[in-house]
Protein backbone atom coordinates (compact mmCIF):
# COMPACT_ATOMS: atom_id res chain seq x y z
CA UNK A 1 0.00 0.00 0.00
CA UNK A 2 1.25 3.49 -0.86
CA UNK A 3 1.79 6.23 1.66
CA UNK A 4 0.74 9.80 0.85
CA UNK A 5 3.46 12.33 1.59
CA UNK A 6 3.08 16.10 1.41
CA UNK A 7 6.45 17.66 0.43
CA UNK A 8 6.96 21.40 0.38
CA UNK A 9 9.48 24.13 0.99
CA UNK A 10 8.36 26.75 3.50
CA UNK A 11 9.74 29.97 4.91
CA UNK A 12 10.50 30.37 8.62
CA UNK A 13 7.19 32.20 8.97
CA UNK A 14 5.25 29.32 7.40
CA UNK A 15 4.62 30.35 3.79
CA UNK A 16 5.05 28.05 0.81
CA UNK A 17 4.72 30.88 -1.71
CA UNK A 18 4.83 34.63 -1.53
CA UNK A 19 1.92 37.04 -1.88
CA UNK A 20 1.18 36.05 -5.48
CA UNK A 21 0.57 32.62 -6.96
CA UNK A 22 3.88 31.04 -7.99
CA UNK A 23 5.94 33.56 -6.05
CA UNK A 24 8.57 30.94 -5.20
CA UNK A 25 11.86 32.49 -6.33
CA UNK A 26 12.68 33.14 -2.66
CA UNK A 27 13.75 29.51 -2.22
CA UNK A 28 15.96 29.28 -5.32
CA UNK A 29 19.13 30.46 -3.49
CA UNK A 30 18.69 27.57 -1.04
CA UNK A 31 18.24 24.80 -3.61
CA UNK A 32 21.60 23.08 -3.11
CA UNK A 33 23.13 19.82 -4.37
CA UNK A 34 22.20 18.31 -1.00
CA UNK A 35 18.55 19.31 -1.41
CA UNK A 36 18.56 18.10 -5.02
CA UNK A 37 19.88 14.71 -3.84
CA UNK A 38 17.07 14.50 -1.27
CA UNK A 39 14.52 15.37 -3.97
CA UNK A 40 15.88 12.67 -6.26
CA UNK A 41 15.81 10.15 -3.41
CA UNK A 42 12.11 10.88 -2.98
CA UNK A 43 11.35 10.71 -6.70
CA UNK A 44 13.09 7.33 -7.00
CA UNK A 45 10.67 5.95 -4.37
CA UNK A 46 7.55 7.46 -5.91
CA UNK A 47 4.59 5.70 -7.49
CA UNK A 48 3.09 9.01 -8.52
CA UNK A 49 2.55 12.72 -7.98
CA UNK A 50 -0.67 14.52 -7.03
CA UNK A 51 -1.38 18.17 -7.81
CA UNK A 52 -4.09 20.78 -7.52
CA UNK A 53 -4.82 22.85 -10.61
CA UNK A 54 -2.63 25.87 -9.88
CA UNK A 55 0.46 23.83 -9.01
CA UNK A 56 -0.17 21.47 -11.92
CA UNK A 57 -0.22 24.34 -14.41
CA UNK A 58 3.01 25.82 -13.05
CA UNK A 59 4.80 22.49 -12.79
CA UNK A 60 3.73 21.38 -16.26
CA UNK A 61 4.87 24.67 -17.80
CA UNK A 62 8.29 24.27 -16.20
CA UNK A 63 9.03 20.54 -16.36
CA UNK A 64 7.80 19.81 -19.92
CA UNK A 65 10.89 21.53 -21.33
CA UNK A 66 13.34 21.10 -18.44
CA UNK A 67 16.30 18.75 -18.64
CA UNK A 68 18.22 16.67 -16.13
CA UNK A 69 17.52 13.82 -13.76
CA UNK A 70 14.81 15.58 -11.74
CA UNK A 71 13.06 16.57 -14.99
CA UNK A 72 13.20 12.95 -16.16
CA UNK A 73 11.32 11.79 -13.06
CA UNK A 74 8.88 14.69 -13.09
CA UNK A 75 7.92 13.92 -16.69
CA UNK A 76 7.96 10.11 -16.44
CA UNK A 77 6.07 9.55 -13.19
CA UNK A 78 2.30 9.09 -13.28
CA UNK A 79 0.52 12.26 -12.21
CA UNK A 80 -3.02 13.02 -11.06
CA UNK A 81 -4.36 16.56 -11.12
CA UNK A 82 -7.46 17.29 -9.04
CA UNK A 83 -9.51 20.12 -10.53
CA UNK A 84 -13.15 20.84 -11.16
CA UNK A 85 -12.27 23.70 -13.54
CA UNK A 86 -9.41 22.38 -15.68
CA UNK A 87 -10.59 21.29 -19.13
CA UNK A 88 -7.70 18.94 -19.90
CA UNK A 89 -4.30 17.82 -18.66
CA UNK A 90 -1.68 17.40 -21.37
CA UNK A 91 1.53 16.94 -19.35
CA UNK A 92 2.97 13.46 -19.97
CA UNK A 93 1.43 10.68 -17.88
CA UNK A 94 -1.21 12.94 -16.30
CA UNK A 95 -4.78 12.06 -15.53
CA UNK A 96 -7.41 14.66 -14.63
CA UNK A 97 -9.82 13.91 -11.77
CA UNK A 98 -12.72 16.37 -11.49
CA UNK A 99 -14.46 15.01 -8.37
CA UNK A 100 -14.22 12.29 -5.73
CA UNK A 101 -10.80 13.24 -4.35
CA UNK A 102 -11.06 11.04 -1.26
CA UNK A 103 -12.15 7.93 -3.16
CA UNK A 104 -9.48 8.48 -5.82
CA UNK A 105 -6.68 8.94 -3.30
CA UNK A 106 -7.81 5.89 -1.31
CA UNK A 107 -7.81 3.83 -4.53
CA UNK A 108 -4.33 5.09 -5.48
CA UNK A 109 -3.02 4.22 -2.02
CA UNK A 110 -4.56 0.73 -2.19
CA UNK A 111 -3.13 -0.02 -5.65
CA UNK A 112 0.36 1.34 -5.03
CA UNK A 113 3.43 -0.07 -3.36
CA UNK A 114 5.59 3.05 -3.19
CA UNK A 115 5.07 6.62 -2.05
CA UNK A 116 2.65 9.15 -3.52
CA UNK A 117 3.73 12.78 -3.24
CA UNK A 118 1.89 16.09 -3.23
CA UNK A 119 4.06 19.08 -4.18
CA UNK A 120 2.81 22.64 -3.67
CA UNK A 121 -0.98 22.44 -4.02
CA UNK A 122 -1.94 24.21 -0.79
CA UNK A 123 -5.70 23.74 -1.14
CA UNK A 124 -5.29 20.08 -2.07
CA UNK A 125 -2.92 19.56 0.90
CA UNK A 126 -5.49 21.11 3.24
CA UNK A 127 -8.26 18.89 1.86
CA UNK A 128 -6.15 15.75 2.09
CA UNK A 129 -5.07 16.55 5.65
CA UNK A 130 -8.65 17.31 6.73
CA UNK A 131 -9.79 14.00 5.20
CA UNK A 132 -7.13 12.07 7.16
CA UNK A 133 -5.41 10.89 3.97
CA UNK A 134 -1.92 12.31 4.64
CA UNK A 135 0.53 9.78 6.06
CA UNK A 136 3.48 12.14 6.35
CA UNK A 137 4.24 15.85 6.06
CA UNK A 138 7.77 16.69 4.91
CA UNK A 139 8.85 20.27 5.01
CA UNK A 140 12.10 21.90 4.09
CA UNK A 141 12.21 25.01 6.25
CA UNK A 142 14.20 27.71 4.48
CA UNK A 143 16.12 30.28 6.55
CA UNK A 144 14.13 33.28 5.29
CA UNK A 145 11.19 35.32 6.58
CA UNK A 146 8.78 36.38 3.84
CA UNK A 147 6.45 38.50 5.95
CA UNK A 148 3.46 37.72 3.71
CA UNK A 149 2.36 34.88 1.53
CA UNK A 150 0.23 31.77 1.23
CA UNK A 151 0.20 29.36 4.16
CA UNK A 152 0.61 25.75 3.09
CA UNK A 153 -2.57 24.42 4.67
CA UNK A 154 -4.50 27.68 4.68
CA UNK A 155 -5.88 29.00 7.94
CA UNK A 156 -9.11 27.09 8.54
CA UNK A 157 -8.06 23.54 9.45
CA UNK A 158 -8.92 21.80 12.67
CA UNK A 159 -6.04 21.24 15.07
CA UNK A 160 -3.92 18.25 14.06
CA UNK A 161 -1.11 17.02 16.29
CA UNK A 162 2.05 15.85 14.55
CA UNK A 163 4.70 13.39 15.68
CA UNK A 164 8.25 14.34 14.68
CA UNK A 165 9.88 11.50 12.71
CA UNK A 166 13.09 13.26 11.72
CA UNK A 167 14.83 16.62 11.77
CA UNK A 168 17.68 16.85 9.26
CA UNK A 169 19.74 20.05 9.06
CA UNK A 170 21.35 20.82 5.71
CA UNK A 171 24.67 22.59 5.16
CA UNK A 172 22.89 25.62 3.63
CA UNK A 173 20.90 26.37 6.81
CA UNK A 174 17.70 24.63 5.71
CA UNK A 175 16.12 21.95 7.89
CA UNK A 176 14.10 19.02 6.56
CA UNK A 177 11.35 18.07 9.00
CA UNK A 178 9.33 14.88 8.71
CA UNK A 179 6.05 14.60 10.64
CA UNK A 180 3.32 12.02 10.97
CA UNK A 181 -0.21 13.32 11.61
CA UNK A 182 -1.67 11.91 14.82
CA UNK A 183 -5.30 10.83 14.92
CA UNK A 184 -7.52 12.47 17.53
Amino acid sequence: MSRLIVWNMVSLDGYFEGEKSWDVEWFFPFFSKELEAFSLEQLRRADGLLFGRVTYEGMAAHWKTAEGEVAHFMNALPKVVFSSTLASADWANTRLVKSGMEAEVNALKQRGARDLYVFGSGKLCAGLLAAGLVDEVRLCVMPVVLGRGAALFGRDLKRTAMKLLEGRPLANGCVILRYEPQSA
